[in-house]
């Protein structure tokens, strides 16, 4: 199972830093050809192709706003003329506001919509019918407990991780005829920069709440990822699997 995914391409989308990058690093350690795409922080980007190299993999970085359906478009092109066409895909780009009712904006809501949920309709869209022409795909939504349970101060948020699970019921039922399978990872608190926007208390409350007591790591998520993506569960499809330390659980 070490180098399972040589020979294939996967394009992670938000794969600079974090997450991202963790899962990045795993393909690669799996034999795949990794595409980084980014949108602002293109040293991380490069750092993380580095590693991906020094994994053994090929790989390209990529700057493109997954929101943007002609960037997306571009991303694609890009990372087929590079790599070859993308059988992984991993829709990780998003953003993340906490705040609550009052300061909510309609903007605030545009920009969790489009970041966290557009992005990945329009790159699974872009890929998916080459996919279902070949007879292979793995997509993994990375979605958010959020998305699972109230989210009283960050309702944008919460709508649009609770819209992938849903992208990832319809969608993996609607490919799983052509062996497309598509499932979706759902964090808890992760040691990302993402998690340092939640006040100091509150994180404190999260991880006392938590059976594990402890932040999860990038990688404890980009393991989850990799599982699902490889061929130990390949007779899973269109589930969602929470990486919460037992904070959040799914009957």
């Amino acid at each position: 199972m070490e180098r399972e995914l040589a020979g294939r391409t996967a394009l992670v989308t938000g794969g600079a830093k974090g997450i991202g990058r963790a899962v990045c690093l795993q393909l690669a350690r799996a034999g795949a050809n990794v595409a980084v795409n980014y949108r602002g922080s293109q040293k991380a980007a490069e750092e993380t192709l580095a590693a991906v190299r020094e994994a053994g993999a090929d790989g390209l970085v990529v700057q493109a706003d997954v929101s943007q359906p002609e960037e997306v478009e571009r991303l694609v092109a890009e990372v087929e003329q590079a790599l070859g066409p993308v059988d992984v895909l991993v829709n990780n780009a998003g953003v993340f506001e906490y705040v609550p009712h009052e300061e909510t904006t309609f903007d605030s809501w545009k920009r969790m919509l489009d970041n966290n949920l557009t992005s990945a309709f329009l790159t699974t869209w872009a890929v998916k019918d080459g996919m279902i022409e070949r007879g292979f795909g793995r997509i993994v939504n990375v979605t958010s407990v959020a998305g699972l349970r109230p989210r009283p101060r960050c309702i944008p948020y919460a709508v649009s991780k609770a819209g992938l699970v849903s992208l990832t019921k319809s969608t993996a039922e609607a490919f799983g005829p052509h062996d497309v399978r598509v499932n979706a990872v759902a964090p808890g608190l992760i040691e990302t920069e993402m998690v340092h926007e939640i006040a100091d208390d509150r994180l404190a409350a999260g991880i006392a709440a938590t059976p594990l007591r402890r932040i999860g790591t990038p990688e404890d998520v980009a393991e989850l990822v990799m599982f699902l993506v490889s061929e130990r569960s390949s007779f899973v499809t269109g589930q969602t699997y929470v990486a919460s330390g037992g904070r959040v659980t799914l009957p």
